[in-house]
């Protein structure tokens, strides 16, 4: 274990990681990359990011569990339906989308290497201490939902 470990909340870190991901496309203008649609492409992925985070926090509340993931021992329900039916860690990749509709903003290169930082990030320190409250608390039943369905996608 480590002292990072559910410590800092994920919005907080992807807020930490689109701050980088400005400085970044300030500080190496030579990695600006401009398309047509760019505006576009940066909309449809902030829609998808608020979209699958307002169906991941829908099925926590219809469940009656925290969305809180500082707190595990607050987990009540294993949620497995819905958007859960299709990634273990809907809003976690909910968040992943709204840095990369923020990086196609920025339009630079640099800064949207930084999303797979972020993954790495929540999947150390956020996603497996998880995992392990989960196996935990529900045993057989998160081990069948784990082999069920994917991390993210």
């Amino acid at each position: 274990m480590s002292r990072l470990e559910n410590r800092i909340p994920p919005p907080l870190v992807a807020g930490a990681f689109a701050i980088l991901m400005a400085a970044c496309a300030r500080l190496l203008p030579g990695a600006t990359l401009r398309f047509s649609g760019q505006a576009t492409a940066a909309a449809i992925l902030l829609a998808a990011g608020l979209g699958v985070m307002a169906f991941a926090i829908g099925q926590f509340a219809r469940s009656g569990t925290t969305i809180d993931p500082v707190h595990l021992d607050r987990t009540r329900v294993l949620v497995a339906s819905g958007i859960f039916r299709l990634s273990r860690n809907p809003m976690y990749l909910s968040l992943a989308l709204l840095l990369a509709a923020w990086g196609v903003w920025l339009g630079n290169a640099a800064s949207l290497v930084l999303i797979a930082g972020f993954v790495a990030y929540i999947r150390r320190f956020q996603i497996a201490p998880e995992e392990r409250a989960l196996r935990a608390k529900f045993g057989e039943e998160f081990e069948a939902y784990a082999q069920r369905v994917r991390r993210w996608l």
